[in-house]
């Protein structure tokens, strides 16, 4: 193991790690040598813990509620205590409650946003607290990495997961807010959008075959990316958003400005906006929107546009 990719040494929480891709990041983390903070709401969290121990490793499970913003707080204390420290922090946890806005009640967007959004922003503000005094002591910057867990959902709006997309939107945000404000103390934070097998996506994916000897879809592909973005080696990598799946991972460029409008003297009426950006609009695509259509096209072997399917 290179000692660039190795997590010897290195403490991580992963949320959510009681069964599917958490399990599986979990389990990769402590692979490649970090002792793990496994969090989840119900016992699942102590049988992965006790995987974990079974590799050679050393793992605590605290059971909880991710939406409950005290939990933060108890996962970077339980990596101090347990541990002596806290470098990787893997924000997977979430749920689903899938419908079309006009179906949508209260109670499906406040779940989703609360476990997602709320459960991403209150351990990652935990963490900052923590990776902040660190840094001060030090007289420098500490080894810190944040990995949050995003979706293509919100890259192409899926129709039928308003609440879904928009919580995954504010996570890429909240990311790239965490990457900006705490480089200076040593935080590298990027965001994935995973494809993978797992209960939430049970019924979605069909059978996407194998590639290498593994299921293109099995969520331990994604649990190796995510090894890579908490190791050494990804020091230079702050701020970014990939999709991960299959024998792929793809770089997502930043937003970029199609077209500027300008007033001729200097004040916009409604008729000269009509005039210049009407006419840019004038038999359009309909489906040439902000949305990001075109990463649903993003095939790997084996899988045939399981992002439109999701």
């Amino acid at each position: 193991m290179s000692s660039n990719t190795s997590l010897e040494g290195k403490t991580a929480v992963v949320t959510g790690a009681g069964a599917g891709l958490g399990r599986s990041e979990a389990l990769a983390l402590a692979e490649r040598g970090a002792n793990v903070v496994v969090n989840d709401v119900g016992p699942a969290a102590g049988d992965v813990a006790a995987e974990i121990r079974a590799l050679g490793r050393e793992a605590v499970a605290v059971t909880g509620d991710i939406g409950d913003w005290s939990m933060g707080d108890r996962l970077v204390e339980a990596a101090v205590e347990s541990f002596g420290g806290l470098d990787i922090v893997v924000n997977n946890a979430g749920v689903l409650r899938d419908k079309m806005l006009f179906n949508l009640t209260e109670s499906d967007w406040d779940d989703v946003i609360r476990v997602h959004l709320k459960g991403h922003a209150g351990l990652s503000r935990a963490a900052a607290v923590h990776w902040r005094a660190a840094s001060k002591a030090a007289g420098g910057p500490v080894y810190a990495r944040v990995i949050n867990t995003s979706s293509e959902a919100f890259l192409f709006g899926s129709a039928g997961q308003p609440n879904y997309s928009a919580a995954k939107a504010g996570i890429v945000a909240l990311t790239l807010s965490t990457a900006q404000g705490l480089s200076r103390y040593g935080v590298r934070a990027n965001a994935i959008c995973p494809r993978a097998r797992t209960g939430m996506t049970a019924g979605v994916f069909g059978d996407g075959g194998e590639a290498g000897g593994l299921d293109v879809l099995a969520p331990e592909r994604v649990a190796t990316f995510v090894s890579y973005l908490a190791s050494p080696a990804s020091e230079e990598i702050n701020g970014q958003v990939f999709v991960v799946y299959g024998d792929m991972v793809a770089l997502m460029a930043a937003p970029t400005v199609e077209r500027k409008f300008t007033a001729a003297d200097g004040v916009f009426s409604v008729e000269e906006l009509d005039a210049q950006v009407g006419p840019h609009f004038s038999g359009r695509d309909p489906y040439r929107t902000y949305a990001a259509y075109s990463v649903a096209q993003l095939d790997t072997t084996g899988v045939q546009n399981v992002a439109r399917a999701k």
